[in-house]
């Protein structure tokens, strides 16, 4: 078996925890709690025993690279990422329901993952550093917190309408209540960013080693800084004026698409340094 098809598990495996993780929050039901963490963590297993494998493969061709270097491989540590830190934030609320908003974006980067090229190929010189490491762990363990939150703040969304209605959805109570959900998105917010700010200085570092500037505003470099922006504004906010609730949630979501434009959306719509597919 080749890193490609144990990633290929890895899809389904995701998949079907998320699909545990909702159907435990929709028919509440307890006993699909346990499974709902197990399959996680088995998932999770063989996530890192394919990125594992890959590396391996790599140095066997005589390549021999860190496998982050392309969309494939990225999304691969995307998914990675988001279930280790879903799976600390299960430990300490101890709440499992959160999961049904959480690990549905594990699953969906792996499907994603699925619809490119797994080859393994030579690194474009660009990438042969000692960088390349450094950069994609610190800016995807930043996106993982910045999904997770995206997550938490559309269930903050739905909280707060319920309690503003005035009415008690039985699905909604097995929740964590706003004073707690509002916790877990500052704390989860303010990790992303200072890994998203450690992967943009380490990226400048990279480029000035690279391109000989250590800022070019690339699309992938302006929209990574506009993306910082708006978290640091939220995080600023919150500070300063007290923010919180209901205005966090709604930055956690728009920072989450400002992210998944600068990784994704930039790389096909608009070309630049950073457009290695």
């Amino acid at each position: 078996m080749d890193s490609s098809q144990l990633l290929g598990i890895t899809t389904f495996a995701y998949l079907v925890s998320a699909i545990i993780y909702i159907a435990l929050f929709v028919f509440r039901a307890p006993r699909l709690g346990v499974l709902a963490t197990a399959a996680t963590t088995v998932a999770l297993g063989v996530n890192t025993g394919g990125i594992i494998l890959r590396w391996v493969e790599s140095h066997q061709m005589g390549i021999g690279y860190a496998p982050l270097s392309n969309m494939y491989e990225s999304l691969v540590f995307f998914s990675w990422s988001i279930a280790v830190l879903y799976l600390g934030l299960e430990y300490l609320y101890k709440n499992r329901h959160l999961g049904a908003f959480a690990m549905p974006f594990a699953a969906l980067a792996m499907i994603l993952a699925e619809l490119k090229n797994p080859a393994i190929r030579p690194l474009v010189p660009a990438l042969q550093s000692n960088w390349l490491i450094a950069h994609v762990v610190t800016c995807f363990i930043g996106y993982a917190a910045f999904a997770v939150a995206c997550g938490f703040g559309v269930i903050y969304l739905l909280k707060n309408r319920e309690k503003n209605s005035g009415t008690s959805s039985p699905l909604l109570a097995q929740l964590p209540d706003l004073a707690v959900l509002d916790d877990i998105m500052h704390k989860t917010l303010l990790f992303g960013f200072l890994w998203l700010s450690a992967g943009i200085i380490t990226g400048a570092v990279w480029a000035n080693s690279a391109w000989g500037t250590y800022w070019s505003w690339d699309p992938k470099e302006t929209w990574s800084l506009i993306t910082w922006f708006i978290y640091a504004a939220a995080l600023h906010a919150r500070f300063t004026r007290g923010w919180g609730g209901r205005k966090i949630a709604w930055f956690s979501i728009t920072g989450f698409a400002s992210v998944m434009f600068t990784y994704y959306g930039v790389n096909y719509l608009l070309s630049g340094l950073h457009s290695y597919g």
